[in-house]
């Protein structure tokens, strides 16, 4: 669906706990989440952290939204 949405001229990014899946079903936009239970967040920290967490992660996806890639790119830290 990603290269459908992509194909359309729409940017996309997937936010995944396994980057080989996303790797293989073509995503373009590649951001490695935390754990496939929680992927946006981590339940053992305190409110505070999280919301710290979950703010990077999100920002960090607008940043691939902007970015122009040619090729399959994942954005590590």
């Amino acid at each position: 669906m990603v290269k459908e949405i992509e194909r359309a001229g729409i940017p996309v990014v997937h936010m995944c706990t396994v980057v080989p899946i996303s790797l293989t079903v073509g995503a373009n936009r590649i951001i490695p989440t935390i754990a496939i239970p929680h992927p946006l967040g981590n339940p053992a920290l305190d409110a505070k952290e999280e919301k710290a967490l979950r703010r990077k992660l999100v920002l960090k996806a607008l940043k691939a939204l902007q970015t122009e890639v040619h090729v399959q790119t994942v954005f590590e830290d």
